[in-house]
C-alpha cells in the first residue's frame, strides 16, 4: 500500500511527471497522451489557505465554490495528496493529457467539464500544486478506485478534492 504522504514512495509506486500546476498552464507537453491516474499534491499541507471565490470555471452555470468551512471540513491533516483522479476506460479515448489538461482549464476560469477536484481551484497556494501520473495498461477506473480505498484506509477519509469515491 503506497504512502500518500510520501514523493519518494509515490515516485517508487511509479508515477512520473511532478510538474506544477503553473508549469502545466505554461506547458502540457510532458503530460502523455495514454490513459493513466494521476494525482495532486501539496508539498505543504500543514498550511492550506483557502479563497473564499477560487479560480474555477463555472461550468454549466453552476458556481464552483464552496464556504471555506466546507473546505476545511474536508481537509485531511498534514497529507500531501488533495486529490486522485483518472483518465481514460477500457471504451473511452480520454488520454492523461486531455484530462488533466481540462481540469488545468477549469482552473482557468473555463467552462469545463471537470466539476470533480474543483476544490483545489479555493486553495491559495493553486498554483504550486503538483500533478504526477501512472500509465497503467489495466482499467484507469479500476486503479482511481484501488488508490482512494487504500487512501481511506489509511486516512479514514477521502483524499480534500474528492468529493466522490
Amino acid at each position: 500500500m503506497m504512502n500518500f504522504n510520501s514523493i519518494s514512495a509515490i515516485k517508487k509506486n511509479g508515477f512520473k511527471g511532478f510538474k506544477t500546476v503553473q508549469e502545466l498552464w505554461s506547458n502540457r507537453e510532458s503530460i502523455p497522451k495514454e490513459k493513466g491516474v494521476y494525482l495532486i499534491i501539496d508539498a505543504d499541507p500543514e498550511h492550506a489557505e483557502f479563497l473564499s471565490q477560487g479560480v474555477g470555471g463555472y461550468f454549466k452555470g453552476k458556481n464552483p465554490n464552496v464556504s471555506i468551512n466546507e473546505l476545511a471540513l474536508n481537509v485531511v491533516s498534514g497529507v500531501k495528496v488533495v486529490y486522485i483522479g483518472k483518465a481514460g476506460s477500457l471504451a473511452g479515448k480520454a488520454t492523461l493529457n486531455s484530462r488533466i489538461g481540462q481540469y488545468l482549464r477549469f482552473g482557468q476560469t473555463k467552462s469545463v467539464g471537470h466539476w470533480g477536484g474543483r476544490y483545489i481551484w479555493q486553495l491559495k497556494n493553486h498554483p504550486n500544486l503538483i500533478f504526477c501520473w501512472k500509465l497503467t495498461a489495466h482499467d484507469p477506473r479500476e486503479i482511481e478506485r484501488q488508490l482512494l480505498k487504500d487512501f481511506v484506509k489509511q486516512h479514514h477519509k477521502r483524499p480534500f478534492a474528492n468529493l466522490t469515491g
